[in-house]
């Protein structure tokens, strides 16, 4: 069931409608149950692997609530630690292990070749694994007491919002919330709601006519060169902002509307000025969740600097494993691992040559150079992800300049354009979708854009909300709908 589906629209609402009419204390089992029917509808085999996360949890955290000394609680966060990134790995990352040992047998001419496994890849199993595993470590820490109540613990592991592609959120935040009761609020449920079409624009207007482009060309990389590839390569960095950050809205807008709030996950990640400040602003529950369960584990920076440059290397390598596996996955995030060291080995001297050419003086311009060269690294990155094989990815990178008559003749530009394959009108409509959306979030830096709007006449702000709801309906794609990427995650 997707976000973008009429099916989803149906079901939350009736989930919602239930949900209110409800008395307080069934609430949860309505929500549970909820959320097992919308993970179900992928494939209802696999609920098998939540209930069975659920339940050793539950059980590992009341085990280790009953201990006092923390030594004790040991063997019950490693079988926590054990049985979920067990599965993980079965399900994830055994036929990537096996297919490299098969690599080496074969480069060593050994006559030997280990089989794989048949197994589809559970939807959204590094998402929930990573919450529950949140739950485990914070009652092993002692920073929240082990939830006794195994419907409300069963509900936080499924929450289906933002079960299948996050937020990732921390028991401390999200757990304390089905307790709280809540009251059917309005203003609430309205910005909830614009919120979800926000999501949606994104979504469906921006991601999927995207898409068009970039699958086209990535499916296909041999065919084109030169300005193509670049064009396809920076509209993959909008289609995935698009694609993830609209999952994300729509998650936080659909709690929104039941009273629940959950971590904001994007905050116009292409502004930044630094690739640290770059993940500071995407996918900021995961980052979370690496900084506080891995990142701090290995000693953070109260280390000696080698050890620390070790550390974020460490953190970016699995993150982009964590991502999928493949070695494309493991480049990307080495890649910004590496950005990250050179940026912060750098800094002193950086400074040092932009005082001495003068550029303090013009801070605009000094920003300017910032966000464009930390967009153009990201972009760079983004084409060990998007490529279907480490062989494509290298194609792209080392024939996007190769013809320079592309970018440098009116005729070499057009027949990049006419390769896109999405004909005038729609390559229009997507830049003007992307253009309405880069306005928006001008707007919202230092604001939300809804609290900005509060401020306008009402003929306005509802001429706002009816505009975008016409632009998602006339230029939104919705035939076939599409998954989103970070389902495959």
């Amino acid at each position: 069931m997707l976000f973008n589906s009429l099916e989803f629209m149906m079901f939350f609402i009736l989930v919602v409608t239930g949900y209110f009419l409800l008395p307080y204390r069934f609430r949860w089992g309505l929500l549970l149950a909820s959320s097992y029917y919308f993970y179900g509808s992928w494939n209802s085999k696999y609920l098998i692997l939540i209930i069975i996360s659920t339940l050793i949890d539950y059980f590992a955290g009341i085990m280790m609530g009953n201990e006092e000394k923390k030594e004790k609680r040991k063997k019950y966060l490693y079988l926590s630690l054990a049985s979920n990134l067990g599965m993980l790995f079965v399900f994830k990352y055994f036929n990537f292990f096996i297919g490299n040992v098969n690599s080496i047998f074969n480069y060593i001419k050994l006559d030997f070749t280990a089989p794989g496994l048949r197994l589809l890849l559970p939807v959204g199993i590094s998402f929930y694994t990573f919450q529950t595993l949140s739950y485990t470590f914070d009652v092993y820490r002692g920073t929240r007491e082990a939830e006794k109540h195994l419907g409300i613990f069963a509900t936080y592991v499924a929450f289906f919002p933002q079960l299948v592609a996050g937020p990732i959120e921390s028991s401390t935040n999200l757990l304390p919330q089905f307790r709280k009761k809540t009251d059917f609020d309005y203003i609430r449920m309205t910005e909830g709601l614009k919120l979800m079409v926000w999501g949606l624009f994104k979504k469906v207007v921006v991601a999927d006519r995207t898409a068009l482009i970039v699958d086209r060309i990535y499916n296909d990389v041999n065919s084109f060169e030169g300005l193509t590839l670049l064009i396809a390569s920076v509209f993959f960095g909008f289609q995935i902002y698009c694609d993830f950050s609209g999952y994300s809205d729509i998650a936080i807008g659909s709690a929104k509307v039941m009273g629940f709030d959950l971590i904001e996950n994007f905050k116009t990640p292409y502004y930044s000025k630094s690739i640290s400040e770059f993940w500071r602003r995407w996918h900021i529950s995961l980052g979370k969740w690496f900084k506080d369960y891995l990142y701090i584990s290995l000693g953070g920076n109260r280390v000696s600097k080698v050890k620390f440059y070790r550390n974020l290397m460490i953190v970016f390598l699995v993150s982009g494993l964590w991502h999928g596996a493949s070695w494309n996955f493991v480049i990307w995030g080495a890649l910004h691992g590496i950005y990250i060291v050179v940026d912060i080995y750098t800094k002193a001297n950086r400074k040092q040559f932009y005082e001495k050419i003068k550029l303090t003086k013009f801070p605009t311009l000094m920003k300017f150079i910032h966000v464009g060269c930390t967009f153009s690294l990201v972009t760079f990155s983004w084409i060990f992800f998007r490529a279907n094989t480490l062989k494509d990815a290298l194609y792209v990178i080392t024939h996007t300049f190769s013809s320079m008559e592309s970018y440098t003749t009116f005729n070499g530009i057009y027949q990049a354009l006419d390769a896109l394959n999405a004909g005038k009108i729609g390559f229009i409509i997507t830049l003007l979708s992307i253009g309405i959306m880069e306005i928006f979030h001008l707007r919202s830096r230092s604001k939300k854009i809804s609290d900005v709007l509060k401020k306008r006449p009402l003929y306005l702000r509802w001429g706002v909300y009816y505009s975008l709801m016409l632009w998602i309906i006339m230029f939104g794609v919705f035939e076939g709908a599409s998954e989103f990427i970070y389902f495959q995650f």
